[in-house]
């Protein structure tokens, strides 16, 4: 990859840092203002009970009203140990279903 781009799940975002795929929500993480990461995830994410429990902690840490990015109030590295549990559980699902109605 070129200067200022980076790979997404597959998608290729050229120096853009506002730019986001389709699908996908851009949030910040980190307790403290000069640790946070900004990281590009899923929207299915936002429908996972872990996810959804980090959410929960960000509307008691700064109200539901946050305006502008989504900010998690979570060490970086516990975020991305969370990340992949959801990843390899979405990946669990994904493999051990068959097509449509188990054909």
């Amino acid at each position: 990859m070129g200067s200022g781009e980076r790979s997404v799940k597959g998608f290729l975002l050229h120096g853009k840092k506002q730019g986001v795929p389709k699908g996908f929500l851009a949030i910040k993480v980190g307790q403290d203002e000069e640790d946070r990461q900004r990281f590009v995830v899923p929207v299915i994410y936002f429908n996972h009970p872990l996810f959804m429990q980090l959410l929960k902690e960000a509307e008691e840490e700064y109200g539901f009203d946050q305006k502008g990015t989504i900010t998690i109030p979570c060490h970086v590295e516990e975020f991305r140990n969370i990340r992949g549990l959801i990843d390899r559980e979405k990946s669990l699902h994904h493999n051990h279903h068959g097509g449509c109605f188990g054909f």
